[in-house]
């Protein structure tokens, strides 16, 4: 298999293990319940308690911090997509653009965040968006990095024959 197709591979496991881990996170029968509640009514409460104000979930993460799990929640939000920013490029060129990337990771996410609002699989929340693209922006960055290292010694071992 040559490296283009591993690395597609590698990012298809990668967003399955991103979807279950972020949407599918409850066990397979509490799963079952929510399908079996979904109505009108229960699909409308996602907007009641959707997080539409940017920093509210942040700012309350940090405000309680002793009391809450905030450092993982706020650092998982972030590590869990540096994979995306860092992988895409390889499978997707377009994506070596930082804006294109951004807007496959924001869409990707937003994606996410609009299912969880409407299924009750989670929670919507903004500050997830800003926290998931955060997270792919550093992928990206450590992308441009390694490609960067990579020519160097590209160049470097190429002088030395």
């Amino acid at each position: 298999m040559n490296k283009s197709k591993r690395m597609k591979v590698v990012f298809f496991i990668y967003i399955a293990v991103v979807i279950k881990v972020i949407i599918f996170k409850y066990p397979w029968e509490d799963l079952r319940v929510i399908v079996n509640s979904w109505e009108k009514d229960v699909i409308l409460e996602g907007l009641d308690t959707a997080n539409f104000t940017l920093f509210k979930t942040i700012k309350m993460y940090i405000d309680y911090s002793y009391m809450l799990n905030s450092f993982e929640n706020l650092v998982g939000n972030v590590v869990v997509f540096i994979p995306f920013g860092f992988l895409l490029p390889y499978i997707q060129p377009k994506s070596r653009n930082f804006f294109v990337l951004l807007l496959n990771a924001f869409l990707f996410v937003l994606g996410i965040e609009v299912f969880q609002l409407f299924s009750a699989f989670g929670a919507f929340d903004v500050d997830d968006i800003l926290l998931n693209c955060v997270g792919a922006v550093m992928g990206w960055a450590a992308y441009v990095e390694w490609e960067a290292v990579k020519k160097r010694r590209f160049v470097k071992s190429r002088q030395c024959l």
